[in-house]
């Protein structure tokens, strides 16, 4: 996986500012690890989720303390209906693992919605591409290397 790495790496180059990937001790498959390893509120954690629709795979990054309303990002990329990526569609999309997706370096650009909540924090950490990289980035910067789209995507607590 260290060639997954280095393709983040190299995207991450582009801006004008330096970026380091961090290599922690354990893995972070979820945000709550990831968070707890950085030290910042799980809000903070852009999780890169990739989910499948009727014109391919697309990547929804999250904030760590939300869910995706699959409807809402469906409606904002225009396609019927949205799934969760099993583990071999989520690898050929991004040639990253499950728990280590980063939201860059991937072979091929992926429609991209990224969640409107995470504008909220100053530092975001994503995955850098292995089950245990981080990157610190800002969400104006996730935006420009994703070249997504921000969103409300926040699925709404049930209510009561």
């Amino acid at each position: 996986m260290q060639e997954a790495v280095r393709r983040v790496e190299t995207a991450l180059s582009v801006l004008a500012r330096e970026i380091k990937i961090v290599t922690l001790p354990e893995d972070v498959p979820t945000a709550a690890a990831a968070a707890a390893l950085v030290g910042c509120p799980v809000g903070a954690v852009a999780n890169s989720l990739i989910f499948t629709g009727d014109r391919g795979p697309v990547l929804i990054v999250s904030s760590g303390a939300n869910r995706v309303d699959l409807r809402k990002a469906a409606a904002e990329l225009g396609v019927a209906k949205l799934r969760r990526a099993d583990p071999e569609v989520v690898l050929a999309a991004t040639g990253q693992p499950v728990g280590g997706v980063a939201p860059i370096g991937h072979p091929a650009p992926l429609p991209t919605l990224i969640d409107a909540a995470l504008a909220g924090y100053p530092e975001l950490w994503a995955g850098g591409g292995a089950r245990h990289t981080l990157f610190a980035t800002t969400f104006t910067e996730l935006v420009q290397l994703t070249g997504g789209t921000p969103a409300d995507v926040r699925k709404q607590p049930a209510q009561q």
